[in-house]
């Protein structure tokens, strides 16, 4: 694949090369590790990143949530400035790994391979790596529509779930005791630095007609830490305001 548009910028390590996009390959594309553990990422490229002038340029980026991508290493296995020596690189011609040997939590984001030896570099898929630890069960909030968006003819109903792991969770929607599937949107954060677990918001939007309609509003989560499905609900004639 090209470079991911969050990596612009990062040229300072491309060599020109042959002309051709070269294929690069990364696995996994998801990684959970326990703290204290090893890790390592593979990566492939469809020709050899050997150039003719000695050097391999084959480089290694991590990207935390909502910073720009960090050099890890550069030309295979050179450690860039304050990158602890957990972080090491090998390999040659068209193999190559990133290994981690103790995972610390701070070491959660997507870490990317780069080749720059043929021109256009490019970047391999990432590999989301997430730190994992016991199940935790989340906390689950129901809100209502304001008054103030009712009056602007909408209406949107929010199911917050917190503090939950692992991240797969289902949220289904009821209305009346009829399953909705239209009108939602879901936002899950990336995974909590300080206790790994993650959260999410789930909004249901209709118009305030609509909403008006209709008495009960339920939000249905299923996720590996309940024992059965945890329900939160209300009924709007019971919720109104003047």
């Amino acid at each position: 694949m090209r470079f991911p548009a969050q990596l612009l910028g990062l040229l300072m390590l491309w060599i020109p090369g042959s002309s051709g996009d070269v294929v690069v390959t990364q696995a996994p594309l998801s990684l959970p590790v326990t703290p204290g553990e090893p890790a390592s990422i593979s990566c492939w490229a469809s020709q050899s990143l050997l150039h003719s002038n000695g050097n391999t340029y084959l480089h290694w980026y991590l990207q935390k949530p909502g910073q720009s991508p960090r050099l890890l290493i550069y030309r295979v296995s050179n450690r860039a400035s304050g990158v602890p020596d957990r972080f090491s690189g090998s390999g040659s011609g068209t193999e190559f790994t990133l290994r981690i040997s103790r995972v610390e939590a701070d070491d959660v984001g997507l870490y990317y391979c780069q080749q720059g030896a043929h021109a256009p570099h490019t970047f391999g898929q990432g590999t989301k790596l997430e730190i994992k630890r016991s199940d935790a069960q989340p906390s689950v909030f129901l809100f209502q529509p304001s008054l103030d968006e009712l009056h602007t003819g909408s209406a949107s109903i929010v199911c917050i779930l917190n503090d939950f792991y692992p991240k797969e969770v289902n949220v289904k929607w009821k209305v009346d005791g009829v399953v909705q599937n239209k009108g939602i949107q879901e936002s899950t954060t990336e995974q909590n630095s300080k206790d790994s677990t993650y959260s999410l918001s789930s909004t249901l939007t209709m118009s305030s007609t609509e909403y008006q309609s209709h008495e009960k509003f339920s939000c249905e989560v299923t996720h590996k830490s309940l024992a059965s499905t945890l329900v939160k609900s209300f009924n709007r004639s019971e919720c109104q305001r003047e």
